[in-house]
């Protein structure tokens, strides 16, 4: 069939036209696929994922200032893809119900230390207030990091049945002695019958020495001396002491001890809500609890050092070191509660020939390389430190 020149123009037109719409839907099509050279691609807004993390801490504690540290870390490197929101103790939980609250899913995540639950398990007072082994805090935190104790606490908690995932951060300074209203004693036999508050092992350890231990969250601790519940006390270090009170209902302070020598911050999440983040967000999480630990050390430093000096001047605290007798009989102790320890509770033993096994190669140099720091103290400040 033949057609008129009109009819081939119309046909031609149609095709071209046609042609044009294919064209330019492809290329529409790859401008959302890939961005043009020298354009950037437009993401859609999403909304981040929350997670909603409790600490142990009361809201003006200055473990509170430390658990946020590690929060601030992970909401600015997501870059608003997730952010955790902080909650102080109590908001949800109290503060010796967290790990199971995260482990249930009541709380995607929590802030505590590991003595905090070691009802379940004594085994789990051993990744914080453990028996000395001649670790420094340090030491011992490496150990959960390169020494196989991540592993042994990812053990303890599958047996445990608990559906949570976990991270260590900021290796804390030994902890004093503690708070007593008349001169600290001298002697360890002089340590029995005191009413004394500590949690975790550090209860098994002074029980072991004659002291009558009762084991209370940092916020009962002024009220139960008030009330003669307890007559001494340790809670962690001179910051925390102060913001709480102690100054106001003792004035000794004996710094020092084997009770609580090294304890770590342990950050929880519940399994399934961690299992289902991206892999990038995870390492997030878990390389956070490392940056955190050297920004809550210089926070420590700083902040324990000045309100030492202030309980000292301004609340006219008397503050003395725990005396060589009392460290002598707290090893004495150590060894009858590790001993028993051993035998009776599961994985104990396995945990604490781990710590034990890294802590003798690692503080073999270590105390073997350690300069004196103390002489050089005394020598270049020319001040003569407690004794």
């Amino acid at each position: 069939m033949e057609h008129s020149k009109k009819e081939v123009a119309a046909v031609e037109a149609t095709a071209k036209t046609a042609g044009r719409r294919k064209f330019f839907s492809k290329a529409a099509t790859a401008a959302v696929a890939a961005p043009v050279a020298g354009f950037p691609m437009i993401s859609v807004a999403q909304s981040p994922i929350v997670l909603k993390m409790q600490g142990s801490w009361g809201a003006n504690e200055i473990f509170t200032d430390m658990a946020k540290q590690y929060v601030e870390r992970v909401n600015e490197m997501a870059g608003g893809r997730l952010r955790i929101e902080y909650l102080p103790a109590g908001a949800v939980v109290k503060p010796f119900e967290i790990i199971d609250a995260v482990s249930k899913g009541v709380l995607d995540a929590g802030h505590h230390v590991s003595a905090y639950w070691y009802g379940k398990n004594k085994s789990a007072a051993l990744f914080g207030t453990s028996p000395v082994s001649g670790a420094t805090p340090e030491i011992g935190l490496t150990w959960i990091y390169k020494g196989g104790g991540q592993q042994l606490w990812d053990k303890l908690t599958s047996k445990l049945g608990l559906n949570v995932v976990g991270f260590f951060t900021f290796p804390m300074p030994s902890q004093p002695l503690g708070w007593f209203k008349k001169a600290p004693p001298k002697k360890a036999t002089d340590l029995k019958g005191f009413k004394y508050r500590t949690v975790g092992l550090a209860a098994d350890m002074l029980q072991e020495m004659g002291m009558a231990v009762a084991q209370l969250p940092g916020g009962e601790i002024v009220p139960a001396m008030q009330r003669g519940v307890i007559d001494a006390f340790e809670f962690n270090n001179p910051t925390a002491d102060m913001r709480f009170g102690a100054q106001d209902v003792a004035k000794y302070y004996s710094m020092g001890s084997y009770h609580q020598a090294q304890e770590f911050f342990e950050i929880v999440f519940n399994k399934n809500k961690y299992n289902a983040l991206p892999a990038d967000l995870k390492a997030i999480l878990k390389y956070a609890a490392e940056a955190a630990s050297l920004a809550s050390t210089a926070l420590a430093h700083d902040q324990y050092s000045k309100d030492l000096q202030e309980l000292i001047t301004k609340h006219k605290v008397q503050v003395s070191r725990t005396t060589t007798d009392i460290y002598k009989g707290q090893l004495k102790a150590w060894d009858v509660v590790t001993a028993k320890l051993e035998k009776d509770v599961d994985m104990f033993k396995e945990i604490n020939d781990s710590v034990k096994a890294w802590s003798r190669r690692v503080g073999f140099y270590h105390f073997t390389n350690e300069a004196d720091y103390k002489l050089a103290y005394e020598h270049v400040q020319k001040i003569k430190l407690p004794r």
